[in-house]
């Protein structure tokens, strides 16, 4: 399977070549081989550009009495990928490339010509200097001049060369890293010097407002204590004290307070004038000249219906005891306030004849 593409068999040592018939084969046979194509060219039939190293299918034969130096010189057939055409080129030992023959052109190739060139210019200088020594001459003082000019310049480029060796590429990287950990270290402190501005900005400002706010408080407590002093509580309003009537002299023109039905049934849950003449504290016989303060809170109606009958218990309990008498004398001059406002001066006997009717 390895001998598929060869052109040589391999023959074993027995191999006797008499043994096989000689054919009769044409000297300008050709051969199916596969090449590249060995420069670039240009299709003269549809202008189709073929560039080097493209491959083809190439019938190869040998060329008919041509040599070069015994060597033999082949023939290659390709088509255009185009249109087909047919071109052909040959092999140049003598230059060691390949030339065009048929059905395409050669493009253009710079570094040939040069090399031709050079080739053509040093014959020219062999043929000068053959029979000329002062050409000799002068080519070896140009020589030497163009090989000074040179070193000068080689010297000029290592000199620059050692120029640029001595900059300290690392310390230059290392400042420049300085540079940059002292610019994020600035930055960072900016940030952080304007964070603190921000944060004391906010605190203050809160404090503000909680002042502002405890000086709302304290003045709407203030202006609002008056009120809830009063009714502290919602149930307070049932244990307070209202007036049932105004004075009845001094106030004649000012409008009694509204009293709700329920008060006019039961009567106020704290009130001493209306239900304080229902219960009666019953006093000891030692405690008898001291006036009670139930009997101060009794209704004006026990002392202004009985005027007459409490002078007179007190005129004869006067002439029984002085020292009672005397007694009630100082109790006497002392003003009694009543629920309805009106004041009134309430004497000993007074007392004492309240106290005998709630005995009967």
């Amino acid at each position: 399977m390895s001998e598929r593409k060869v052109l040589n068999k391999y023959y074993p040592p027995d191999f006797d070549p008499s043994k096989i018939p000689k054919l009769k084969l044409p000297k300008d046979r050709q051969y199916v081989v596969r090449l590249m194509a060995p420069f670039n060219m240009r299709c003269k039939t549809c202008g189709e550009y073929i560039y080097k190293g493209k491959k083809f299918n190439a019938r190869k034969e040998t060329v008919q009495n041509e040599l070069y130096m015994g060597l033999p010189i082949f023939r290659f057939y390709i088509k255009c990928t185009r249109c087909l055409a047919e071109i052909t080129f040959k092999t140049d030992p003598e230059n060691t490339d390949y030339s065009m023959e048929h059905g395409a052109t050669r493009n253009f190739q710079a570094e040939k010509l040069i090399e031709e060139e050079e080739k053509r210019i040093q014959q020219e200088r062999e043929e000068e200097e053959l029979n000329n020594p002062m050409k000799v001459l002068e080519n070896r003082t140009r020589d030497s001049k163009m090989e000074m000019e040179v070193l000068e310049n080689l010297q000029e480029l290592k000199e620059l060369n050692q120029r640029q060796a001595q900059v300290d590429f690392e310390g230059m990287i290392d400042k420049y890293r300085e540079l940059e950990k002292r610019e994020r270290e600035r930055e960072k402190e900016e940030d952080e010097r304007e964070t603190k501005e921000m944060l004391d900005r906010v605190l203050v400002k809160r404090l503000r407002d909680s002042d502002s706010e405890n000086e709302e408080e304290s003045s709407s407590s203030s202006s609002i204590q008056p009120q809830s002093s009063s009714t502290d509580k919602p149930t307070d309003i049932l244990t307070t004290d209202k007036p049932s009537e105004t004075q009845g002299a001094s106030g004649g023109g000012v409008k009694r307070a509204k009293v709700e039905s329920w008060e006019k049934s039961v009567g106020t849950l704290g009130g001493r004038g209306a239900l304080g003449s229902l219960v009666v504290r019953k006093k000891p016989a030692a405690a008898v000249n001291k006036p009670s303060s139930a009997a101060l809170n009794k209704p004006s109606s026990a002392t202004v219906n009985k005027p007459s009958s409490a002078a007179a218990t007190a005129a004869v309990s006067s002439q029984k005891d002085s020292n009672t008498s005397a007694a009630g004398s100082t109790n006497a001059s002392k003003p009694v306030t009543t629920q309805n406002g009106s004041s009134s001066l309430s004497l000993l006997g007074m007392y004492s004849d309240s106290d005998s009717n709630d005995s009967e």
